[in-house]
């Protein structure tokens, strides 16, 4: 098969859904003979040759800014793939809307329905776009892809999608250098937080916590914050900014990939309370680094974490409080967490969603055929 990935979300940092599908396509070229090219768009931003050799894949790279193509795409459905990349069997959009084509295979990639079930906390193109087409275009995919089963129940649901059309390909755990043999949870640990900087996230329950944890503990380790900052971080930053705050609390920005050990290395545990995730990978990370994880009961993390984590209402802050000080001060509860986070982090493999994939792209072409 002759199969074009979109992939933009990784031209610049790879956040979350760029990690993912870079990741997703190295495994895929690992474990398959299929022509896979990348495609890229940007006025800007070029994409390194090295990274297409890195994920044995060509590229096709058009100087084109992306929300130009997209509102063309989304709003006009023009140009079509084969107009910009060739003739390919499959077109894979990272993203919820199809990409347009005369001939291929459209998948499409949703991670999360958080964008229709909050709009009002999405900006620019996710506003305009995704709320409203995005059930459609489920519909008419020839194949979904999605990281979790909790997504996919919502699919069927909500958007009305085929389950036989949706296929769950997670990611799979990362292999670190030094981590990941045994737990890891130094004394002088931090408490560590990493993820985009925006609402569901619900860095005000952390922050919360973490103040009344402050005022009742003298041994309160730090709280380290890491990730991009959107444009609804600032009440965040200005919050760690002042007292009582300010002396304990470290925003390190986003960290590249390449920096991650060395994150985790110093983390006692991962603190992620999320209103929401579509799949939530720096829990997995965490755990596969053999660091205690503490989370949310929401969205997909119960899935993900199971029975080897913490998991706890998103909004209550004083059980949070109460999780931070004991891991911070129980070295055998938190070595007990890190210990089945490492059991349930083995579980996750980037080759069985490769494999899950490609069943995916077989069966989109096949009803791509028929009709």
């Amino acid at each position: 098969m002759r199969i074009l990935v979109d992939y933009r979300p990784a031209l610049r940092a790879r956040t979350g859904v760029g990690e993912y599908i870079h990741t997703l396509v190295s495994a895929y070229t690992a474990s398959s003979d299929d022509t896979v090219t990348l495609f890229t768009s940007s006025w800007k931003d070029r994409l390194s040759p090295s990274v297409a050799h890195e994920l044995r894949a060509r590229f096709v790279d058009r100087r084109v800014p992306v929300t130009v193509l997209n509102y063309l795409w989304h709003r006009a459905e023009w140009p079509n793939v084969e107009m910009l990349a060739g003739d390919v069997d499959v077109v894979h959009a990272a993203h919820p809307l199809l990409i347009p084509a005369r001939r291929a295979a459209q998948v499409v990639t949703i991670h999360d329905l958080y964008f229709l079930l909050h709009p009002e906390r999405t900006r620019a193109e996710i506003r305009r776009d995704y709320a409203e087409l995005t059930p459609q275009h489920a519909r008419r995919a020839d194949a979904v892809i999605t990281s979790s089963a909790h997504t996919k129940q919502l699919m069927t649901e909500q958007l009305g999608v085929e389950a036989a059309r949706i296929y769950i390909c997670p990611p799979g755990a990362p292999a670190w250098q030094t981590l990941g043999r045994a737990p890891n949870t130094p004394n002088d640990g931090y408490i560590l937080f990493l993820g985009t900087l925006e609402p569901r996230k619900n860095l005000d329950v952390l922050l919360d916590a973490y103040t009344a944890l402050l005022r009742g503990s003298r041994r309160a380790p730090r709280l380290v914050i890491a990730g991009a900052a959107s444009a609804d971080a600032q009440p965040w930053l200005h919050r760690i900014a002042r007292e009582p705050l300010k002396d304990h609390v470290t925003y390190k920005g986003y960290i590249d990939h390449d920096q991650r050990e060395s994150l985790y290395a110093g983390a006692r545990a991962l603190v992620l309370p999320s209103l929401d995730e579509g799949f939530g990978l720096p829990v997995l990370e965490a755990m596969s680094a053999g660091v205690a994880v503490v989370t949310s009961n929401r969205g997909s993390l119960p899935e993900v974490v199971g029975t080897a984590g913490v998991l706890l209402d998103p909004g209550d802050v004083s059980a949070w409080a109460a999780a931070l000080e004991r891991v911070a001060t129980d070295h055998a509860w938190a070595n007990e967490l890190a210990r089945a986070g490492l059991d349930r982090a083995r579980t996750f493999t980037w080759e069985r969603s490769a494999l899950e994939l490609r069943r995916a792209y077989l069966d989109a072409v096949r009803r791509r055929g028929e009709r």
